[in-house]
């Protein structure tokens, strides 16, 4: 097949897609636009900044829209549609005149839909990959082009890993193109769907086995209550010696009783603070020996 020759539309909001568009620009791929999520606000104050793929657009100084209107205006141009993470469904009515491929951070059937990252820390996968797909109107059901898996290391949180699937996301994006996109391959397996993750799940349920516990912090900004107080839990390893603690209770190291062992808390987020180590914040405590998390 030839290399792909079609103007490329990107659609991406956050930094693993602005990965991904830097990486085809820098392989000399043509960007006609970008359209992305509008600007929002990132921290504290009132002032709105661009998503990170808007930034990469301004600075190679790529035009830029936040809906579907330059896509319907266009629709009489031969483009292919880029999409990654961008956020939105993408309405049948563009697809209709516009086709477009998708860099999907699974191995697909496994864990489509919103958090394929995070699903996969959190159901303890060995493996997981980048699917380059054509994108249909149902949630991540069309035929897959090109795939490469890469393995969840013990370390990887969601963050790490959607970084590193992002630059593997990027270089199986510039490789199919440059192949030319051929025949797609319907999805074959056992389905698994990835739901967004809720509010609830942030709470850290010591109750849990400590694995449980583990893969629960690597893979969500997971808090758990002293009392009134959030205690965002950044980083825990694994507790291989034996601690006798309560489910919730933590001693002066850091360890955190589980239903059959402990983690010991390695980073914390005290609410309204920075991070910072979780020995500095148990030193900051007024000496209690023995704390209970809710």
């Amino acid at each position: 097949m030839p290399r792909e020759a079609r103007p490329l539309v990107f659609l991406g909001t956050p930094t693993a897609a602005a990965t991904v568009l830097s990486t085809l620009i820098n392989s000399g791929f043509e960007i006609a636009h970008v359209v992305t999520r509008v600007d929002a606000r990132r921290g504290r104050g009132s002032s709105t900044t661009p998503s990170p793929v808007k930034q990469i657009a301004l600075d190679n100084e790529i035009e830029v829209s936040h809906d579907m209107a330059w896509l319907k205006d266009n629709s009489d141009r031969e483009l292919l549609g880029i999409v990654v993470a961008y956020g939105k469904i993408i309405p049948a009515s563009v697809l209709s005149h516009t086709p477009m491929i998708n860099v999907h951070f699974s191995l697909l059937p496994r864990w489509r839909g919103a958090a394929p990252v995070e699903r996969a820390i959190l159901a303890g996968d060995a493996q997981t990959g980048v699917c380059i797909m054509n994108v249909e109107e149902t949630l991540d059901t069309g035929d897959v082009f090109a795939q490469r898996e890469i393995n969840i290391l013990d370390a990887h949180t969601a963050e790490s890993l959607t970084a590193d699937l992002a630059v593997l996301g990027g270089e199986l994006l510039v490789d199919t193109l440059n192949d030319g996109l051929g025949a797609g391959v319907p999805q074959h397996g056992e389905t698994s769907y990835a739901a967004k993750v809720s509010a609830e799940e942030l709470l850290l349920d010591w109750n849990l086995s400590s694995i449980e516990v583990s893969r629960r912090i690597r893979a969500l900004r997971s808090y758990t209550m002293l009392g009134s107080q959030r205690l965002k839990v950044i980083t825990a390893d694994l507790v291989t010696d034996a601690v006798q603690l309560h489910p919730g209770q933590c001693d002066g190291l850091g360890n955190v009783g589980t239903r059959d062992g402990a983690v010991r808390l390695i980073s914390v987020q005290p609410e309204g603070k920075a991070i910072m180590d979780a020995s500095a914040w148990l030193r900051g405590r007024s000496g209690q020996e023995i704390i209970q998390f809710s």
